[in-house]
């Protein structure tokens, strides 16, 4: 219960007080009250989806109209048909900005808990790149892609990444998604830039911080990281540059070598100009 509480309380969670429990909390389409007896009641529109982010799956949810009620039932029958949406590449100064919407059916999200399908981020990238290719030829799924050009150009019309960003999530997931579909969406900004971007989709949209905890989110992440390691490492290969993952240092030394090689006018075929980094390699900015 004590570590539950820590985790809620990374969360987007509004604390109640509830007599006699350790702690309730209401946000996300639920409300949760443990209590030092080890109970724990949560109830909502959405207790699978929460029951399986803080608690792996490996309890019963309670009964309420949208889960099972038998007494044996698994977290993970609580799964309905779901739409997640990821992203790869926002933070990297090379390559391109990849954005994947997959569609699970609840046996399918049922059969990833606890399997090698998770937050892109804890897979080294061989494994994505297997994993990724593995899920593409047999999950439902939709991935807008664009290269450093296409992003340079596209950034110079939004003038902020946010908006762009929900644009093509927006456009994944149209392309996986039928009407009262639930739509997940691992959250990067205001809420209302997703709901704007869904506007007249008539989806059962839902966002919140680390999303990839849901299978569908969970497979999304590696889809869409896979796609910018492929993307990364053909831009590496056509200008003959090891071109390195990330902002820090070692990408502007890399970017240093690609000027010396190429010249400052290239750089924006295999770079993300709008970074700080463009500043430092070329002295002030591009020409």
């Amino acid at each position: 219960m004590a570590q539950l509480k820590t985790e809620l309380e990374r969360g987007a969670f509004d604390f109640r007080s509830v007599p006699h429990a350790l702690f309730s909390v209401k946000g996300e389409g639920v409300v949760a009250t443990g209590y030092a007896s080890g109970k724990l009641v949560v109830q909502g529109d959405h207790p699978g989806e929460f029951l399986t982010r803080y608690l792996e799956g490996d309890v019963q949810p309670p009964p309420s109209a949208k889960a099972s009620t038998r007494a044996d039932a698994k977290a993970s029958e609580a799964f309905v048909t779901m739409v997640g949406s990821d992203e790869s590449g926002k933070g990297d100064y090379f390559g391109p900005l990849v954005v994947c919407a997959v569609r699970l059916e609840p046996e399918q999200s049922e059969a990833m808990l606890g399997g090698p399908v998770r937050d892109s981020k804890q897979i080294n990238d061989d494994a994505c790149r297997r994993l990724g290719a593995a899920l593409r030829a047999s999950v439902p799924h939709a991935v807008v892609q664009l290269s450093p050009l296409e992003y340079n150009a596209a950034h110079a019309r939004y003038k902020n990444l946010n908006p762009l960003l929900a644009d093509l999530h927006a456009k994944a997931i149209r392309q996986v998604c039928a009407p009262g579909m639930r739509v997940l969406v691992d959250q990067f900004a205001n809420a209302k830039l997703m709901e704007q971007a869904l506007a007249g989709s008539n989806v059962n949209l839902i966002q919140h911080p680390r999303a990839e905890s849901v299978p569908a989110v969970a497979a999304a992440s590696v889809i869409a990281r896979e796609g910018f390691l492929n993307g990364l490492g053909e831009l590496s290969d056509a200008f003959a540059i090891d071109l390195g993952k990330g902002a820090g240092a070692h990408v502007d030394q890399a970017a240093r070598r690609f000027i010396a090689l190429h010249g400052l006018g290239k750089l924006g075929n295999v770079a993300k100009l709008h970074f700080k980094n463009t500043q430092r390699v070329s002295g002030g900015g591009t020409r």
